[in-house]
């Protein structure tokens, strides 16, 4: 089988095995301002026959950030990934990724390098503790800093009373924590983790969470893929995929903003009141009225129009009896960006006969 087609050739295994373990890796180098992009995607496509997995896609990721992949099941999350990590070669467009071409990793550059593969990729036959010795050791980590390592990664993913269990005989869930403490035990400078919360409850997916949060403080790089929309917010910039293509980056923050076209205040007045009255107002971008006193004002910021509003209102007549920042979830975000996305497209689409 070609190495480029081979699921294993992009399994965390796979990736350190590449690595020599002579004397031991150094710890992830610190970061410097003004450092180079961990990662760089051009224009890149990829296809497999005429089938479009990734189209044309651009991004950035600035060292020392988290960068989320959000999308449904399909959209080729997984595909960039492997693009990422040299298991593919793309189509068309260039990738750079801690200053090199995937592809042609030098040996250094791997070991800085953490990757969870989506679906399992262990050894079925070795305990869990040994399965994360073992990636730890292919990446050259001494006895006594591989032990230390082991035990941490293992207690962070509440796998370490089950150390001593064959990776075969864990849940699904199990072999997910695994495969994450595997990704993290040489301690990487640049993490590809592939919904490393799937399948996990919500709790420990808050403390993995809190730990790729500790990981980003430390310096460290992740670009994480889940289709958990929610998780947008655990994130310092959000790359929306649909149907292969990139549709938003930015901020959670600056995709709220997109998708609403602007700040959202929420009022509700004690009496009827038209809205149509705040819509000449210069700070005031849209009213929406749901109801006979209550209204959603879009406006560029809300923290500072809020006050403004009200005393619009008062100033028409109105007595305001609650107002505050409307904060739609990132599941309606994301919802609202594909379907404006869709709509877009649509002039161009052949109609259908």
């Amino acid at each position: 089988m070609d190495a480029e087609h081979d699921p294993a050739a992009t399994s965390q295994a796979g990736l350190a095995a590449s690595v020599t373990a002579a004397r031991g890796t150094a710890d992830a180098a610190p970061v410097v301002a003004g450092a180079d992009p961990a990662v760089i995607m051009d224009g890149v496509s990829k296809r497999f026959g005429d089938d479009a997995a990734v189209q044309a896609i651009s991004l950035t990721v600035p060292v020392g950030t988290i960068l989320g992949v959000i999308g449904p099941s399909g959209a080729g999350k997984t595909t960039t990934i492997r693009l990422l990590t040299g298991a593919l070669s793309p189509t068309e467009g260039t990738i750079r990724v801690l200053g090199e071409d995937p592809r042609h990793f030098h040996r250094r550059t791997r070991e800085r390098i953490g990757y969870m593969p989506q679906q399992f990729m262990l050894y079925p036959d070795l305990t869990a503790r040994e399965n994360v010795d073992f990636i730890a050791s292919l990446f050259g980590m001494l006895w006594r800093r591989r032990h230390r390592r082991t035990r941490e990664v293992l207690q962070l993913v509440d796998l370490w009373v089950v150390r001593g269990r064959r990776a075969s005989a864990l849940s699904g869930g199990m072999q997910r924590r695994l495969e994450l403490a595997c990704a993290l035990v040489h301690e990487p400078s640049l993490l590809f983790l592939d919904e490393p919360t799937a399948g996990i409850d919500p709790l420990l997916r808050v403390r993995i969470w809190e730990e790729l949060h500790r990981l980003r403080e430390a310096g460290r790089t992740l670009l994480v893929t889940t289709q958990y929309v929610s998780e947008a917010e655990e994130c310092d910039s959000v790359a929306l995929i649909s149907e292969a293509r990139l549709i938003a980056l930015g901020t959670p923050l600056d995709l709220r903003r997109a998708a609403l076209g602007g700040d959202i205040v929420e009022v509700e007045t004690s009496a009827a009141f038209d809205g149509r009255r705040l819509a000449e107002l210069p700070f005031v971008r849209g009213v929406e009225q749901h109801g006979p006193g209550q209204l959603r004002v879009v406006v560029e910021d809300a923290a500072t129009a809020i006050p403004d509003v009200v005393e619009a209102i008062s100033a028409g007549g109105g007595d305001v009896g609650a107002a505050r920042e409307y904060r739609p979830s990132f599941d309606e975000v994301f919802a609202l960006l594909v379907e404006r996305d869709r709509t877009t497209a649509a002039p161009d689409t052949p109609e259908a006969a």
